[in-house]
C-alpha cells in the first residue's frame, strides 16, 4: 500500500489517505463573481446588499467588492466581484451562497 501513496500527485499522508489542505486551498483563487438579471433596480441593489453582509461576514479582513448595476432591455443586471484576502474565505463565501 506505500508504494501505492508515493505514486499519488496529492500530498497524503500513509496514516490516512488525507489530503493536505494547500493542495486544495492554494489562495491563488481569491475572488468570486455574481451575475443576475433582475426585474427592477430595486431588486438589484437589494441582492447587491445582501451580498455586500454576507461578504463582510466571512472576511476577516476587508473584502474588496467592484460592482455594477446597468438597465438591459426591460430589467437590470447586477455584476459583483467580490476579492478576498485569501482563498478559504472566498470558498466559505460562495459555500454559503448555495
Amino acid at each position: 500500500m506505500t508504494d501505492y501513496l508515493n505514486k499519488c500527485k496529492a500530498n497524503e499522508t500513509a496514516a490516512c489517505c488525507c489530503v493536505d489542505v494547500g493542495t486544495i486551498i492554494d489562495n491563488e483563487d481569491c475572488s468570486a463573481e455574481y451575475e443576475h438579471i433582475f426585474a427592477t433596480e430595486q431588486e438589484a441593489q437589494s441582492k447587491l446588499d445582501l451580498l455586500t453582509k454576507a461578504a463582510e461576514d466571512v472576511a476577516t479582513e476587508p473584502c474588496e467588492i467592484t460592482s455594477r448595476i446597468e438597465k438591459v432591455d426591460n430589467a437590470f443586471k447586477l455584476n459583483v466581484n467580490f476579492t478576498f484576502c485569501c482563498g478559504a474565505e472566498c470558498m466559505i463565501f460562495q459555500l454559503k451562497l448555495r
